[in-house]
């Protein structure tokens, strides 16, 4: 796992060296797809051997996992706005959407060898999971916060309904990633509505 953002001893030089694999392999990835990543580069680009790298991580998949985590993090802070502030529904749910889709921007590379390595990885796919669960009960706490407090209209259970919006989230992402029919404001527009709608029962319109 990362240190925490909050630990104030000094990293171990086993800290260090894996840091560096991950910081090697981040910038390996703006240049190249996932399937075309040599592992041999990447630890030489660390400044340590093969060997070591499989001493972190069992997998290139794995390794592209643990990366995720930095995105994880960012994507948290943009939770905590969402799940803490006062403001309106809109706003709220508009705020979100674009803090999620710029740490998508900063993360773009990595999310997508996250992708292509989903299925490669048991230790991928549980990061992955993990991740988003990570998100579901304070998302939930908020809907259940604003029914409370009459802004939302009661429904289906809070959890379920975070599950799934959350799971909206991911898809919006993977299809950023992928590419498709559709603008990021176009995107940005569908899923505003389908978050108002399910937990404000709000009409959301486009906001060009």
């Amino acid at each position: 796992m990362t240190r925490a953002r909050t630990d104030r001893r000094p990293p171990q030089r086993g800290d260090q060296r894996r840091e560096a694999i991950l910081d090697a392999l981040e910038s390996t990835l703006q240049e190249h797809d996932f399937d075309d990543v040599n592992i041999a580069e990447v630890a030489a680009r660390a400044g340590v051997t093969r060997p070591a790298f499989y001493f972190y991580f069992e997998s290139k998949a794995a390794a592209v996992a643990a990366l995720m985590e930095r995105m994880v993090d960012d994507t948290m802070f943009v939770n905590d706005i969402f799940t803490m502030t006062d403001c309106a529904p809109r706003e709220r749910v508009r705020g979100m959407l674009d803090g999620l889709f710029d740490t998508w921007e900063r993360h773009r590379s990595m999310f997508k060898a996250a992708l292509q390595a989903h299925g490669r990885s048991a230790a991928g796919r549980r990061r992955w999971d993990d991740g988003r669960a990570m998100f579901v009960e304070s998302v939930a706490g908020m809907i259940r916060a604003e029914r409370a407090s009459g802004i939302a209209p009661d429904g289906i259970d809070a959890t379920v309904l975070a599950t799934v919006l959350l799971e909206v989230n991911d898809r919006l992402l993977e299809r950023m990633t992928l590419g498709g029919p559709l603008t990021r404001a176009e995107l940005l527009d569908g899923a505003a509505a389908i978050w108002l709608g399910a937990v404000y029962g709000i009409v959301a319109g486009p906001t060009r």
